[in-house]
Parts: C-alpha cells; sequence; structure tokens
C-alpha cells in the first residue's frame, strides 16, 4: 500500500507530464506576450539571500527566463542541472539565467543547494508574474523559456520544452540571436 503522500505526489507528476505535453499556454486560455515587445516586467524575491530580482536588474545582459512547475521534480531537476552544466557558456555570453515557479524562497534555497545551482530561483508563489508571461495552469508554471535582449525586449519564446536538451536549444538560438 502506498502512502497518501507518494500517491499525491505520483498523481501530481503525472499532472504536469501531461500539461508540459501541451505546446502553449494559450490551449489554456494564456495569452502569450508578442515577440519584439518589451517584456514583462516584474520584481520577484529571490532564494539568492539578495531580497528581490527586477528583470530591469539585468538592462545590459541577456536574459533566459525558465518557467517550470515545481522544484525537486524529474523534470524540474534535470532541465535546472542543465543550465547549471552550461552556465559557463551562458556567462560566456553575457548571460543571466533566472528560474521561476510558485516554490516559496525556503523550496528554491533547498533546491539549488541540493542541485548546486549557482543562478537564482525566484518565487512566483501568486503565479503574477507566471500569468502575465501566459506560462500559468491554475496553480503551477507551465514550462517555458522566454530569451529576452540586454534592452528587455522578448526576442524569443520557447513552449512546452524537453528539459534534456533544452539548454542545448537555447544557447543556439542566443547564437543566432546574438550574430544579428
Amino acid at each position: 500500500m502506498i502512502s497518501r503522500r507518494t500517491f499525491l505526489s505520483i498523481l501530481l507528476s503525472t499532472f504536469l507530464i501531461w500539461f508540459n505535453l501541451i505546446p502553449s499556454a494559450i490551449a489554456l486560455g494564456g495569452k502569450q506576450p508578442p515577440l519584439k515587445e518589451p517584456a514583462p516586467e516584474f520584481t520577484l524575491p529571490t532564494n539568492t539571500g539578495n531580497g528581490e530580482v527586477s528583470l530591469s536588474d539585468y538592462r545590459g545582459k541577456w536574459v533566459v527566463l525558465y518557467f517550470y512547475p515545481k522544484d525537486f521534480t524529474s523534470g524540474c531537476t534535470l532541465e535546472a542541472r542543465r543550465f547549471q552544466q552550461d552556465l559557463p557558456k551562458y556567462i560566456e555570453r553575457n548571460v543571466q539565467i533566472l528560474g521561476v515557479s510558485v516554490d516559496d524562497v525556503d523550496s528554491h534555497a533547498e533546491f539549488c543547494e541540493s542541485e548546486g545551482l549557482k543562478f537564482p530561483l525566484l518565487a512566483d508563489t501568486d503565479g503574477a508574474v507566471s500569468k502575465a508571461y501566459g506560462s500559468w495552469m491554475g496553480f503551477v508554471s507551465l514550462r517555458h523559456t522566454y530569451i529576452i535582449d540586454p534592452g528587455g525586449i522578448l526576442q524569443e519564446k520557447f513552449l512546452g520544452v524537453n528539459p534534456a536538451i533544452h539548454s542545448t536549444e537555447v544557447l543556439a538560438r542566443l547564437d543566432e540571436l546574438q550574430s544579428q
């Protein structure tokens, strides 16, 4: 007999996997911000001990803003590990990675410590920023990523990503965008 906690964990994981196969939050009634427009501004608390982080803090840098459903789940852990593995490549390209989910700052701090993550995770506990980016599914963020240029303009979006190869895809697209 499995415990209630295990059952709920399996149920939530199955639910998140199923919804991450949906290619766009538009299918769920969300509205994606248009490309080549200013990215929605935000300020969120972070696990880094610096209090809050705003998108405007990174003007002059490229930003990879990635939304994910939940700390410590298999897909989210794999995606975060890949971004961490490739972090030196992002730094070479003047890119800041920011992860966003509805988990709180304490959960993010434990997740970063557990996985050795050296980039900020932001706590969007009410889903407001996820909603602004069309990356919201009622109670969790969808697995979407946005590339924002140094001027704060949304240049690319990835919807329903594959965590195993996503960082490589983002780096390839950054190379294209930065060479233009």
